[in-house]
């Protein structure tokens, strides 16, 4: 109990942090170009993981040295994998902000609470008998959310979902191998490929000043060292102390908080229609994260 009630708390901070890291992420992309943002965020999360990695090591009476814990093929190759699914949610997302709202953006990123059983089949995991209601929801938040002005799914909308997807499959890869290595060796190795992939997109594709990150200083810690950094090393911890249904419903929060720092913050409104469309979006989440029963045995 006490274990699940940490994992809980961790989380909801988690969530909330995420949900007021849109708005400095949208903020962020009046100076600086998508990748080289990520880039730099993702070296301040990094260098943030190494002392803290340091210090729950004390803790440790296994009688191997710092370094000698980072010697585990699949500690490298997890943190390689998350790594890669990472680069292309935190990406996506950062290259929809551009045209999406960070209220929006929050409310389609957190599709990804839907695709994580879905995608969690191929792991052979039961999924709720709901899940057809959860994705028939979900298509109707989306029309009403992303296409009933234009009649069309915009590019930004598509990178969204497909930052879900990416999310998603990072969620289930967490969920599987958490229990089994060091979770915060882990995400700092994830945040080590989305640095570097991050940094060879942005050399190669964009221009980015000093100037430009220095006026982006505020944004940057915040998404750096709060977001990036210390965000996804409570989310492996939680994921931890928590199954999987649970956590992803703590999570969906995000979206919700997403919304609110928009309103706060940058005062933006959403139509009668966008506004039903997150509802339904937060419903379709409900019955997609209830627990299959187990099979009883027969005598």
């Amino acid at each position: 109990m006490k274990n699940k009630l940490r994992g809980s708390i961790l989380l909801l901070l988690t969530t909330i942090i995420w949900g007021s890291a849109f708005v400095s992420q949208k903020t962020a992309m009046e100076h600086m170009p998508p990748y080289s943002f990520q880039a730099v965020r993702c070296t301040l999360g990094f260098l943030i993981m190494i002392p803290l990695v340091a210090l729950f090591d004390r803790n440790k009476e296994d009688g191997k040295t710092f370094l000698q814990r980072w010697h585990s093929k699949e500690l490298w190759k997890v943190g390689a994998i998350c790594g890669v699914c990472l680069f292309a949610a935190c990406n996506l997302q950062q290259l929809a902000l551009v045209d999406v709202a960070p209220g929006k953006s929050g409310f389609l990123t957190a599709m990804y609470i839907v695709f994580v059983p879905i995608i969690g089949l191929f792991r052979r995991k039961r999924v709720s008998k709901w899940m057809p209601l959860s994705i028939a929801l979900a298509v109707l938040g989306l029309y009403l959310l992303c296409c009933v002005e234009t009649l069309s799914i915009q590019p930004g909308d598509l990178m969204l979902l497909g930052c879900a997807v990416a999310f998603a499959i990072q969620i289930n890869v967490v969920d599987h191998y958490v229990r089994r290595i060091d979770a915060l060796r882990m995400n700092a190795i994830q945040i080590l490929v989305c640095t570097v992939l991050s940094a060879i997109c942005a050399v190669s594709t964009e221009q980015v000043s000093i100037s430009a990150i220095t006026q982006c200083i505020p944004e940057i810690a915040h998404v750096g060292f709060l977001s990036m950094g210390l965000c996804y090393g409570m989310q492996i911890l939680g994921q931890r102390d928590l199954d999987q249904a649970p956590a992803a419903m703590i999570m969906s929060l995000e979206a919700a908080f997403a919304l609110l720092f928009d309103w706060l913050i940058l005062k933006t409104s959403l139509t009668t229609e966008e506004i039903w469309g997150c509802i339904i979006l937060f419903i379709a989440i409900i019955p997609a994260q209830i627990e299959p029963k187990a099979k009883s045995r027969s005598l």
